[in-house]
């Protein structure tokens, strides 16, 4: 049986990678305006989502654009509601104009993080996407309580382990502020992401070994040469046989 997995990037946050990471990937997460990006941005990745046939997604987060939404907020269900909803809006309609639409939905940053661990904010999340388009698929943290969420409230949710992140050993994220947190050595991360779809595991920083489901994986496209990395990545998954397609 033939091995899929999509490969995501989060764009249109004006890291300047975005023209030779799209043909290497199959979805995008589109900045929606709020963390970073703006309504040209928003077009200018559509319209090169479209040029490669890359399934489109929204990114939306918390309103922190000082700190690129990695801060931690406290926002009561309906103010943070009608924030994501006001994102993911913004993009399908700039998609609409194009002749696209939405595939997805990605929270971005400390959004995506607390969902991951905390159920009423994944209520909130999933009840927003929910509003704006029922079958629009949920990318979510393998194994956290956001696709548990998406999953008992009728939306598709896609199991998401990341390449270029560091693992503690429950299978969350090792945060951004410690050291090794984001990994940069090419063969390390294509290596690691070969190992997640083929084996369903990923080596957590203590040295073990732990169970992730990976239906996509992303990789961060603010990093410095991250076309470089993904081109690495879609290397070992052809010479692995592994076909990058969007679910």
């Amino acid at each position: 049986m033939a091995i899929t997995i999509d490969l995501n990037a989060d764009v249109g946050e004006g890291c300047g990678q975005d023209a030779a990471l799209m043909p290497l990937i199959s979805s995008a997460n589109i900045a929606c305006g709020i963390h970073a990006g703006d309504n040209d941005s928003m077009r200018d990745a559509v319209t090169l989502a479209l040029e490669h046939g890359v399934a489109i997604g929204a990114h939306p987060s918390f309103p922190d654009r000082e700190h690129f939404g990695r801060r931690e907020m406290q926002l009561g269900a309906r103010e943070l509601h009608e924030c994501i909803v006001a994102q993911i809006e913004s993009l399908a309609n700039v998609a609409a104009a194009a002749g696209a639409r939405l595939r997805h939905v990605k929270p971005h940053g400390a959004l995506y993080n607390m969902a991951a661990r905390d159920e009423a904010i994944a209520e909130t999340v999933v009840a927003a996407i929910r509003s704006v388009d029922p079958t629009l698929m949920m990318f979510g943290l393998a194994g956290s309580v956001m696709l548990t969420v998406a999953e008992r409230l009728g939306l598709r949710a896609i199991s998401e382990a990341f390449a270029d992140r560091a693992y503690r050993p429950d299978g969350s994220l090792l945060p951004r502020n410690q050291n090794g947190s984001v990994l940069d050595d090419e063969a390390v991360v294509a290596a690691r992401a070969v190992t997640m779809v083929q084996d369903g595991t990923v080596i957590a920083v203590d040295g073990s070994h732990v169970a992730i489901r990976a239906d996509t994986i992303c990789l961060h496209g603010d990093s410095p040469g991250a076309d470089v990395m993904a081109l690495r990545i879609r290397d070992a998954f052809a010479a692995a046989g592994i076909t990058v397609v969007a679910p």
